[in-house]
């Protein structure tokens, strides 16, 4: 939660990428540290299985759209521009 807090004030300090980056690297390290605790108690709601792959899917995603952004952005994927101009 510590990651994530940065992550958001560094996003309110106008580094919107390092901020995001730093943020969906900790929903990925939660589903790092879910996989790794045996064990969390009364605080186990739902399975293992669904905190690791929500966690992990949504931390996934956030890294892809922050390297993705624009302007300049840090990772180009040549077929999303295809897609979009054929949906314009």
């Amino acid at each position: 939660m510590g990651v994530t807090g940065l992550g958001l004030l560094i996003v309110a300090f106008d580094a919107f990428r390092v901020g995001t980056l730093l943020i969906g690297l900790a929903m990925i390290g939660g589903a790092v540290l879910r996989w790794a605790l045996p064990s969390v108690g009364m605080l186990a709601v739902r399975s293992r299985f669904t905190d690791m792959i929500t966690y992990g899917g949504l931390g996934a995603a956030i890294l892809l759209l922050s390297l993705m952004a624009q302007p300049h952005p840090w990772l180009k994927v040549p077929f999303l521009e295809d897609i979009l101009h054929f949906t314009v």
